[in-house]
């Protein structure tokens, strides 16, 4: 399994460095030079030079081809895209253009929000929802699994927002039970979390329900399911025992494409509920096209996408005996 792993982790060097490649296009080549939208068009060019070289706009993209030239090596090599690998490798991505604070401790500040509303509702969202697909696939072809599937596809075409506009009516102004918006620090955030919380689970019951039945009825239709059945064993024992088992390979794909984002939050969520997170700064950032920010975010979350995707692999192992590491 080390061998494996090691392997894993050398394939994703090249995926990581086509992911600073495309990053550092969209934002340093693509993006342009944000100084005036910044500074306004009035700015003086003793204040442009100055935010300039502060956020290394002033280096060449890739190479110095004037100290290429003069033989100067190590100024060759002086550009903004060897600038970003270094903040890359540090994971300091210096300062914000808007608020001009260190975006390690603008992380740092949001990612507690974030987690304390993403975490508890994936959670519970995921078990709701494996056990409500469970008992549609024990009772395939009745009423409750037909009155289920119907009830998730008309939760999945709802608009999440609808879902924050309404709770936050219904629940918070008119019966008053939860805060409409807002946040506190410790465990005073729980009831400021219990609303968006409950929209982020009813909003994700719709599409989970109906993939992880789908799963399910797919391994029930199998062949060693039929020889369980034929071998005398109950549909309970077989269903929790050896279904459940199969059926988590496709599961745990679709919940690792999930779990690197959750590291936002809900980026509507905290926006509308006024929870200090990674998701409501990322809103913030994209409205005052904050780079900096916006850059970090991008690539941490495609950072943290190909960790899981390499750890899920891994875990098909743990999950189905039959996936042998070679």
């Amino acid at each position: 399994m080390l061998n494996y792993i090691i392997r894993r982790i050398l394939y994703a060097i090249p995926i990581l460095f086509g992911i600073i490649l495309i990053t550092f296009l969209l934002f340093n080549v693509v993006g342009g030079n944000p100084v005036y939208q910044m500074l306004g068009k009035h700015a003086t060019q003793e204040q442009i030079k100055e935010f300039e070289h502060e956020y290394g706009f002033d280096k060449s993209l890739f190479i110095d081809f004037q100290a290429l030239k003069n033989a100067e090596i190590i100024k060759t090599f002086d550009s903004q895209f060897v600038f970003f690998i270094k903040q890359v490798i540090t994971f300091d991505f210096g300062r914000s253009y808007s608020s001009k604070q260190k975006i390690t401790t603008m992380i740092a500040d949001g990612i507690v929000p974030s987690l304390s509303l993403a975490v508890p509702s994936f959670i519970i969202g995921v078990i709701v929802a494996l056990i409500i697909a469970f008992i549609c696939a024990y009772y395939r072809n009745t009423l409750i699994d037909r009155f289920t599937v119907i009830a998730s596809v008309l939760g999945m075409s709802i608009s999440v927002l609808a879902y924050i506009i309404g709770g936050q009516y219904i629940l918070a102004y008119k019966m008053g039970w939860l805060p409409i918006s807002g946040y506190e620090s410790g465990i005073n955030a729980i009831p400021y979390l219990i609303l968006p919380a409950l929209i982020w689970i009813i909003n994700s019951l719709g599409s989970d329900v109906r993939f992880f039945r789908t799963v399910i009825l797919d391994e029930i239709n199998q062949n060693y399911v039929r020889t369980a059945y034929a071998k005398g064993l109950s549909p309970q024992k077989t269903l929790f025992k050896h279904v459940l088992k199969n059926a988590m390979i496709p599961i745990i794909t679709a919940l690792v494409i999930v779990i690197p984002y959750l590291y936002t939050g809900s980026l509507l969520l905290e926006n509308f509920f006024g929870i200090p997170g990674l998701g409501n700064m990322t809103i913030n950032a994209i409205a005052n096209s904050d780079f900096p920010v916006v850059k970090f975010m991008t690539f941490t979350g495609a950072l943290i996408y190909v960790i899981f995707n390499t750890l899920s692999d891994i875990l098909y192992s743990v999950v189905d005996p039959r996936v042998r590491l070679k």
